[in-house]
């Protein structure tokens, strides 16, 4: 039987299992070609550099969020507070799972993502556009009021900031604790809330020092 063709995916596959067991620190392109039972230099054709490999697997491990997300921003004919919901809790859920599940290999990918910046810039653009669809959806169908000066994009930004707690991995530390689940519910609903009221004229914030 002849042996499998090497591949860009194979080869970070191989790479993956190779940072969960070395570590960031200590794993090697020889390490993933051993794994591979190839010579490095197999390796490097297709990837030409060590810094090469590492940003095709970090975007790779930040690709497997995006997917389900994708199939909620596309979706224009569903509710769109529903979907915003769907697509919060999707994201936040994720993350959850990557921190929990593998906790060796998601400290190897924080470290990874300190030294990708271009690749995760990337990535939360990418989020954020799909936020910004779902938004211009909910305007278009008369769920969302547009906020004056803001475009979708400007508000799809300012969600994904409030609800950084739940998807930025500096706040892994939190996702355990028990009471996270209906923190992140609050933050979720107060968004829907202000995103679904009705458009009113500014009124001044009421002078403390008045009598």
């Amino acid at each position: 039987m002849p042996p499998e063709p090497l591949t860009r995916e194979r080869i970070l596959e191989a790479t993956e299992e190779v940072l969960r067991r070395h570590g960031q620190a200590k794993a090697t392109v020889v390490d993933v070609a051993r794994a591979l039972g190839v010579s490095h230099g197999s390796v490097y054709r297709h990837f030409p550099t060590k810094a090469a490999l590492r940003e095709a697997v970090t975007g790779r491990w930040l690709e497997r969020t995006t997917a389900r997300l994708e199939e909620l921003a596309q979706d224009a004919e569903g509710p769109a507070a529903d979907r915003l919901s769907d697509w919060l809790e999707t994201l936040f859920t994720a993350k959850r799972h990557k921190a929990g599940d593998d906790p060796e290999l998601f400290a190897t990918y924080m470290v990874l993502t300190a030294e990708t910046a271009r690749i995760v810039d990337a990535h939360v653009a990418e989020l954020v556009g799909q936020l910004a669809r779902i938004i211009a959806d909910g305007v278009v169908q008369n769920a969302f009021t547009a906020i004056a000066g803001r475009d979708a994009e400007a508000t799809a930004r300012a969600v994904f900031d409030a609800t950084a707690r739940f998807h930025d991995p500096r706040h892994a530390g939190e996702w355990h604790h028990a009471e996270i689940g209906e923190e992140f519910a609050a933050v979720r609903d107060l968004i829907l809330r202000g995103l679904c009221a009705p458009a009113q004229s500014a009124t001044p914030w009421p002078n403390s020092s008045a009598e």
